[in-house]
């Protein structure tokens, strides 16, 4: 999956096959970076760091973005204002993690231009020590379980989410129709999308996405400084603990849900090597996310209080035409990451399909899109029949998204150090260990409240 193989000719190859570690040494005294990467030769369409970061931005932001004023109602003004950037640097040191062991690791496998996540792990521990390397099938089909698990909630929560918001607008104008013919008229759009097998081609989509978002963040937060004074910060609990902080904990993870886009971002780039620079892609997507994140969730907050809802567009008044307009438009922002989610989740399940499959390797690009549209209908089809997903996706995503974003990262970081005399520093430890005892808190408090939750609404 997701690998380039080039031939530059029988004889280097051979030679690669019989002396691996020349090949290491070879990027080594060109002086790559192990984080960076030298620059990697490419086919077809490749995006650009503009494109890059669109992409990056929409998948790291959607439905958890309007859920910041619940966040820090749980997290308390003080409290999640200090402990959001936190979260956000540990989420990108160990993206940071996942791509210096994937540069690594295409160091170490002669002839393939790129690895994504599943295939990252399975060569760092095929490379590592020697009683972890007969473990590498088993991680790679671990993270795979993971990443198609967490993806296709996500998606599917995605039509939830915008029948939901269309359902409550055109019942407020008199037009009654059910909910489930609300999501059919959403699946169209949905599928339009999908069905495109570049991610080249998804770029207007995700643009034009990132603009229906922020048009309905700023109108909301425009809404929100309009409707009188803002109250005072004296009267909002400035610190939390408990259950609420362990909401808190949930919710922010679940807003950093991009960390299964970021090799397969990387991997599309014309310029990789300026994904993880000092101000490339990713530290400057993620400063501006978490930025972003801060201020709608502190005035969210201060604005409506105990009183503000899991989406901060449902804290409007929807009897006021602009108010309906801005819930549309939000709810479609979030809608339209769809097609950016559904790709990471394609880019497993049709590798293994086409190799295993005549038919697929025979006509690739039409049985590539029959998967496509077989796989939305799936996600149709759940959100359709399942009643309350969005509790049973909180606990997919507590088990699952933690463990792509801090477990696994960590232990590719262990396994790639482990080979390396004296790597494994008493910092290396201390902060891999702390990552770990933060997300299993993750795991522990966010699957808890999820199950608590659960069983409250089937009662």
């Amino acid at each position: 999956m997701g690998r380039t193989l080039e031939i530059t000719g029988r004889q280097n190859d051979k030679s690669l096959e019989k002396n691996p570690e020349r090949f290491t040494k070879n990027v080594t005294e060109k002086g790559a970076d192990p984080e960076n990467g030298d620059p990697v030769r490419r086919r077809g369409h490749e995006t650009s760091e503009l494109e890059a970061a669109t992409h990056l931005f929409k998948g790291s932001v959607g439905a958890g973005l309007f859920a910041m004023g619940d966040c820090f109602k749980n997290g308390g003004l003080a409290g999640a204002t200090i402990l959001l950037p936190i979260i956000a640097v540990m989420c990108v040191h160990c993206e940071r993690m996942l791509i210096r062991g994937s540069v690594l690791a295409v160091e170490r496998t002669p002839g393939v231009d790129f690895l994504d996540y599943p295939e990252t792990v399975e060569k760092c521990f095929e490379h590592g020590p020697r009683p972890l390397r007969k473990m590498s099938r088993v991680m790679k089909l671990i993270v795979e379980m993971f990443l198609c698990v967490t993806q296709f909630g996500f998606c599917a929560i995605y039509f939830v989410f915008i029948t939901e918001n269309l359902h409550q607008v055109l019942q407020q104008n008199g037009i009654v129709i059910s909910m489930s013919m609300v999501m059919l008229i959403t699946l169209l759009p949905a599928m339009i999308p999908s069905l495109m097998t570049n991610l080249k081609y998804i770029s207007p989509v995700s643009l034009f996405a990132n603009v229906a978002l922020l048009f309905g963040l700023i109108a909301t937060l425009t809404i929100a400084f309009s409707d009188g004074p803002m109250p005072s910060v004296g009267d909002r609990h400035l610190f939390t603990g408990g259950a609420q902080l362990a909401l808190f904990f949930g919710t922010a993870l679940f807003s950093y849900e991009g960390i299964a886009l970021i090799l397969p971002l990387r991997n599309s780039m014309r310029r990789p090597e300026k994904f993880s620079t000092r101000f490339g892609v990713l530290n400057s997507t993620m400063f501006f996310t978490t930025a972003l994140f801060i201020f709608t969730g502190f005035v969210s907050y201060v604005r409506w209080g105990e009183e503000v809802a899991g989406s901060i567009t449902l804290n409007l008044v929807v009897e006021e035409v602009f108010s309906q307009v801005v819930k549309v438009i939000a709810a479609l922002g979030v809608f339209l990451g769809y097609p950016i989610q559904f790709f990471v989740m394609i880019k497993i399940l049709w590798p293994p399909l086409k190799r295993s499959n005549n038919c697929t390797q025979k006509y690739p690009i039409t049985s590539q899109v029959c998967l496509r549209f077989f796989m939305v209908m799936m996600t149709f089809g759940v959100a359709l029949v399942v009643p309350k997903l969005n509790l049973f996706i909180s606990l997919i995503g507590a088990l699952c998204s933690t463990c792509l974003a801090f477990v696994i990262p960590v232990l590719i970081d262990f396994v790639t150090r482990a080979q390396v005399p004296k790597a494994l520093g008493v910092w290396s430890y201390i902060k891999n260990i702390l990552i770990l005892t933060v997300a299993v808190l993750g795991i522990v408090t966010g699957t808890y409240q999820s199950i608590v939750e659960i069983v409250k609404e089937f009662k």
